[in-house]
């Protein structure tokens, strides 16, 4: 792992936040964010490395030593950054969706779309193979976000397996966790979970979670490890198949009130001349440019660090 100065934690800091303000919109993966801001492979591989043999190290050599082969003060300042951006930005995030869905949408679309770019680019030399994994992992993701909602379920084990299949949305860029929930027909249940205190299930769904995402970050290491350019492609092709979820231009199709606000259930994109509303055409070009402009700068800055 790096070594860095107290200012650089700083930096992740501030990195996590940026996570934590995608993670808050729904259909914005946080882990887009983690690979744009040249995270994503320290992240995937310091929560891979949480196994029993971090006791171990903690019993025969020290809290420090554990600490050390944990990156604890990495995923420490990064949890930190997303904590604080969760707390101070939901409200305004939520606000924003609600008042100006296009001009958002258009924002985070710009910058997802540079993101492709930006993580293609990684890529030193395209054969063949990478362009079809891109397709076909292009062609998966589009096709699930085009996946009509599931019913709604009791059963504890299925809720475990949505937050297993949740938190490995929401570490692999391109589609978010909030998104699969929706699909998997589990997302009104488990935020009445959360808002209603119930112990029993909010455990299952964190327990899920947490077997999800070691597991799913040690397939991710074990893929970069030996086939990073295809792991690449994959992960290039996930997010262009998910640029359909963020289009600026959706009509609701299905929704459904909960806790007294409309949440949507199911959207179709369309081109601006038909869509219902304010297509505020202007608006949403220039905050694309924008959202794909900082990408740009990120990688500029990112290359002149280094």
């Amino acid at each position: 792992m790096t070594d860095r100065k107290f200012k650089d934690y700083i930096l992740v800091s501030l990195k996590g936040i940026a996570m934590g303000a995608t993670d808050v919109v729904p259909g914005v993966s946080g882990g887009t964010i983690a690979f744009i801001t040249g995270i994503y492979e320290e992240l995937v591989t310091s929560i891979s490395n949480v196994d029993f043999s971090l006791l171990k190290t903690w019993k025969q050599r020290g809290f420090l030593a554990m600490w050390k082969q944990l990156n604890g003060s990495f995923l420490l300042s990064l949890i930190i950054g997303i904590g604080i951006s969760i707390l101070s930005l939901m409200k305004l995030m939520k606000y924003l969706l609600e008042t100006h869905p296009v001009m958002v949408w258009s924002f985070f679309f710009g910058l997802v779309l540079a993101s492709v770019w930006y993580i293609g680019k990684q890529i030193p030399k395209w054969k063949l193979s990478y362009i079809i994994a891109l397709i076909i992992a292009s062609v998966v993701a589009y096709f699930i976000t085009t996946l009509t909602p599931a019913g709604e379920t009791q059963s504890l084990l299925y809720l475990f397996f949505c937050g297993a299949l949740a938190i490995c949305a929401m570490i692999l860029p391109g589609i978010s966790g909030a998104f699969i929930l929706v699909l998997l027909g589990a997302y009104k249940q488990i935020i009445e979970a959360v808002s209603n205190l119930e112990i029993k299930t909010v455990a299952v769904v964190v327990a899920g979670a947490i077997v999800g995402l070691l597991s799913f970050s040690r397939l991710l290491k074990w893929l970069f490890q030996r086939y990073e350019n295809l792991t690449l492609s994959i992960l290039t092709g996930f997010i262009i198949g998910s640029l359909n979820k963020i289009w600026p231009w959706k009509n609701i199709i299905d929704s459904e009130i909960i806790h007294g606000k409309e949440v949507i259930l199911s959207q179709k994109s369309v081109w601006p001349n038909a869509f219902e509303g304010n297509p505020q055409i202007l608006s949403a070009v220039v905050l694309s440019i924008l959202g794909f402009a900082l990408i740009l700068i990120l990688e500029k800055w990112s290359y002149k660090k280094s």
